[in-house]
């Protein structure tokens, strides 16, 4: 079984159609019709069926994927230990990040990695959470920036490089209007949040996982844009400070003191497990174990902080 056979079995069993897997591995539909064929061919048995849905795994499909899977990543952990040993590395690192990640936390990082090592390329792909973990998985990206939602797949590692504070925030008129109360009371309030699936929405339900589910203001697509609805009174929003930084610097929103224990969220870099490492991507998971530190305390009191919850 070819390894180049393998590679368009398994876009295929991930996109569950011939056009979408033929513009994944950059190949024309009819070549990636003709290489399932000739895989079939050699197995001697279908390995999927068409429904109205899409392509479907066989059983036989189902078998063979996992051994795929591991023969791909053995034929890549042999080329980059020939070129550890031979000094031919291609000395390039992709990384992966949420755009909030990429926007504040990686820039300067970045910028003083690559000063320290002149010689390495980097790359760099904005993505949600779920999509940087496929990208991991199938090697597109060497590392992923993200904040946990465990359950991670026992072949991705994963390293907490810091706790970034969630931190509720209002606008001030929505502030003022609103009564001190516990978090059964804040439940009752009403909040933008991103749309479910994505890792802020999962620590928004997870904050809120003892008592009511909180009313929602609005659901939207970007955690960029609940700063910009929480400013105008539609409802408060409840972020990683790093989030919405900027606009509490600048007075658009205020920081409200969070009823109970304070609530954090794990910012984490995951990679593929291998038994050998690119060397480049070696030197960069180290320097983010030594260089990252969570966003600066907003100390006892938060900052721009108001005696009562919107």
């Amino acid at each position: 079984m070819h390894p180049r056979l393998l590679k368009t079995f398994l876009a295929v069993a991930r996109n569950r159609n011939i056009t979408r897997a033929a513009r994944e591995v950059h190949l024309a539909q009819s070549s990636v019709s003709d290489q399932i064929q000739a895989l079939e061919s050699e197995l001697g048995v279908a390995l999927f069926i068409r429904s109205r849905q899409g392509l479907h795994l066989t059983a036989a499909g189902e078998a063979l994927k996992p051994y795929a899977e591991e023969i791909l990543q053995l034929a890549e952990e042999a080329r980059i230990a020939v070129e550890a040993r031979t000094g031919t590395t291609a000395a390039t690192v992709t990384v992966g990040a949420l755009e909030t990640i990429a926007a504040v936390k990686l820039p300067q990082w970045l910028a003083a990695f690559r000063g320290d090592h002149p010689e390495i390329g980097l790359r760099l792909k904005i993505a949600g959470s779920d999509a940087l973990l496929r990208q991991l998985e199938e090697g597109n990206i060497d590392v992923a920036f993200c904040f946990d939602k465990g359950g991670l797949d026992e072949r991705l590692a994963r390293r907490t490089i810091s706790a970034e504070p969630l931190v509720l925030v209002a606008s001030d008129e929505y502030a003022t209007a609103s009564g001190q109360g516990d978090l059964a009371a804040l439940a009752s309030m009403r909040f933008v949040v991103t749309e479910p699936g994505c890792v802020y929405r999962h620590l928004f339900d997870t904050a809120f996982a003892e008592t009511a589910t909180p009313k929602l203001a609005a659901e939207v697509g970007s955690i960029g844009a609940i700063a910009s609805l929480v400013a105008t009174g539609i409802g408060m929003g409840l972020v990683p400070r790093l989030a919405v930084a900027e606009a509490l610097d600048r007075g658009e929103i205020v920081e409200l003191p969070w009823p109970g224990s304070a609530q954090a969220a794990s910012l984490v870099m995951i990679w593929r497990r291998r038994r050998v490492q690119p060397p480049a991507l070696k030197l960069l998971l180290a320097a983010a174990g030594e260089t990252f530190a969570p966003v600066r305390s907003a100390g006892d009191r938060p900052r721009h902080a108001v005696s009562s919850l919107s």
